[in-house]
């Protein structure tokens, strides 16, 4: 692809050579509506038709039944859907393409139908007065239970052995979901972390989980084959409620994510407008890139124009692409030609079957 774009310029994460910077971001599309959650056909097709991404970051994989939250996720956490993870790397693979995947534990953003009956975990007890995606449709969050510290370390091995999983799939590497108000979240922000044992309190208690759980995964996966995403200015969304003390925390977070020699580091720009909001950052690529020294991806609401131009100003190395992928899956061939991209039908989602999912057609050469 001979084009003088930064988005289309090859650059190295690891010891593997991406072919470009448009990234397929990860996106939940709720597909694997089988028994064992696992990928299907289906899912082969969907990554295959968009492996001329530089790097695919596949949905968010539940990395185990406490973890879960949502239907239909194609998770991680069986052998089931560790045979049918394979299946897709191998596919992309063969396209030439890379991919990740990445491991999600959704803490209190469940319910109890996914648990027995039970409380989902939390840090503590606390109702995010958030909805999740039940096999009966949407329903609101209740109060979760709060971890015991024994449970947070057991959960720290969940991921480590989903990350076993994700080796013994054939993944390029994985990505570690502290973003987006889900469990890792729940532990940074002292408004959804009241806890008072090693977990909890001051920041560096608070922000423990994250990196124990890398400490973890990394007995299978090289660091550089490892990434982390980290959404700093949340509010109002997915339950989180920031407050003066968020930035900060996630300004302790990414500097001492420099200790480790990561693929990348994966932010989020807000995801609504926070410029009433006088102790969040409106522009979080350009504030977190003099805090980091390795790859940085960005995303959130980014065109063509708006990625060229984070990448040739330095604030960013790669731009992550979520709903442009979901109905254009030759994006950078559309960048390479200026071409006109195709709009993607939301009402298609988050349902099941191919409608909106893989019927999306490239540019006729």
């Amino acid at each position: 692809m001979s084009n003088n774009q930064a988005l289309l310029q090859p650059i190295r994460i690891g010891e593997l050579k991406l072919k470009n910077r448009v990234i397929m971001a990860p996106m939940t599309r709720n597909r694997a509506d089988n028994e064992h959650e696992a990928p299907t056909d289906l899912h082969v097709k969907y990554y295959t038709q968009r492996a001329e991404a530089g790097l695919i970051i596949t949905e968010g994989s539940q990395v185990s039944e406490r973890a879960k939250g949502y239907i239909n996720a194609a998770n991680i956490y069986k052998q089931e859907q560790v045979e049918g993870w394979k299946k897709v790397t191998e596919a992309v693979h063969n396209e030439g393409g890379k991919i990740f995947i990445q491991l999600w534990h959704v803490g209190r953003i469940s319910h109890p139908d996914f648990h027995n009956g039970e409380k989902p975990l939390a840090p503590s007890a606390i109702n995010p007065h958030a909805q999740s995606y039940t096999p009966d449709g949407f329903k609101d969050t209740v109060t979760p239970r709060a971890m015991t510290t024994e449970e947070v370390l057991e959960t720290i091995q969940e991921f480590k052995r989903a990350s076993k999983n994700a080796v013994d799939a054939g993944f390029d590497g994985i990505e570690i979901h502290a973003s987006n108000g889900y469990l890792f979240h729940q532990f940074f922000n002292q408004t959804s972390n009241k806890r008072d044992d090693k977990f909890g309190g001051r920041r560096e208690n608070r922000t423990r989980f994250l990196f124990e759980v890398l400490d973890a995964v990394k007995v299978f996966w090289p660091e550089n084959q490892i990434g982390v995403r980290l959404n700093p200015s949340l509010h109002g969304i997915f339950g989180m409620e920031a407050d003066e003390e968020t930035i900060p925390t996630f300004e302790y977070i990414v500097k001492r994510l420099n200790d480790y020699d990561l693929a990348y580091l994966h932010l989020s720009e807000p995801f609504n407008d926070v410029s009433d909001k006088p102790f969040l950052v409106e522009n979080i690529a350009q504030h977190f890139r003099p805090l980091y020294n390795g790859n940085l991806m960005i995303n959130a609401g980014f065109d063509q124009k708006r990625g060229n131009d984070v990448i040739d100003k330095g604030d960013a190395d790669m731009v992550a692409y979520g709903k442009p992928f979901i109905s254009n899956p030759d994006l950078p061939t559309r960048f390479a030609k200026n071409a006109e991209l195709a709009e993607w039908d939301e009402d298609t989602f988050y349902v099941a079957g191919a409608k909106g999912y893989t019927d999306y057609p490239k540019l006729k050469t």
